[in-house]
C-alpha cells in the first residue's frame, strides 16, 4: 500500500482509539465513594469525551509532524519528503494523543473533585 494512502487510514484509526484515552481512569478515593460517586464518574468521563479540542489539537500535532518529518526528508540526500512527512505525521499523532489522554484524565479528576469526591490521584 503506498504511503500516501496508509497515513489517512492510519489516522482515522487512531483519532478512533483515542476518543476515550484517558477518559477509562479509576479514580483512587480517600475514604468510601458516596452514593452518587458512579453517577458522578459517568458524568465526569462524558464531560471529558466531549472535549473536542483536544481532538483538533491532536490533529494539529500530526500536521506539525507531518511538515517537520517532509523537510528532514527533502534535506536527507537518501530520504523522500513523502515518506518522512508519513513517519512525522505518525509521530506528532502520537505525541498529541498522549496530551489528550493525560488531559481526559485530569477532567474526570478535577470534576470529581468539583462535584466533592476526595479523589487522591
Amino acid at each position: 500500500m503506498k504511503p500516501l494512502l496508509l497515513a489517512p487510514i492510519c489516522m482515522t484509526a487512531l483519532l478512533a482509539a483515542c476518543a476515550d484515552m484517558g477518559t477509562d481512569v479509576d479514580p483512587i478515593l480517600d475514604g468510601a465513594p458516596r452514593a452518587q460517586f458512579h453517577s458522578d464518574l459517568a458524568a465526569c468521563r462524558h464531560l471529558a469525551r466531549s472535549q473536542s479540542q483536544l481532538d483538533h489539537d491532536m490533529m494539529a500535532a500530526a500536521v506539525i509532524g507531518a511538515g517537520i518529518g517532509g523537510v528532514l526528508g527533502e534535506i536527507d540526500e537518501e530520504g523522500d519528503a513523502l515518506g518522512g512527512a508519513v513517519i512525522g505525521a505518525l509521530a506528532g499523532a502520537a505525541v498529541g494523543a498522549s496530551e489528550a489522554s493525560d488531559t481526559r484524565e485530569n477532567i474526570v479528576l478535577n470534576c470529581l473533585r468539583g462535584r466533592g469526591h476526595a479523589v487522591v490521584n
